[in-house]
């Protein structure tokens, strides 16, 4: 199985892209904005793995700054 996301500002695309991949028979899933935030914080964390350990503590110090 495979899976496209695509992500557009222009609602009358998507609309044109959900209804063209129904009609091929396929299935259309609309993810909320909080999900698609999730999948590219995701991509981003498997794009920059290390492997190696980090504490906590160096973690909120970045954050905080």
């Amino acid at each position: 199985m495979g899976a496209i996301v695509i992500k557009s500002s222009n609602n009358k695309n998507l609309k044109l892209l959900s209804a063209l991949a129904e009609q091929l028979g396929e299935t259309v899933n609309k993810l909320s904005p909080s999900e698609a935030e999730d999948i590219q914080l995701g991509m981003i964390m498997k794009r920059e793995k290390t492997g190696k350990s980090v504490s906590r503590k160096s973690i909120f110090k970045h954050l905080d700054s």
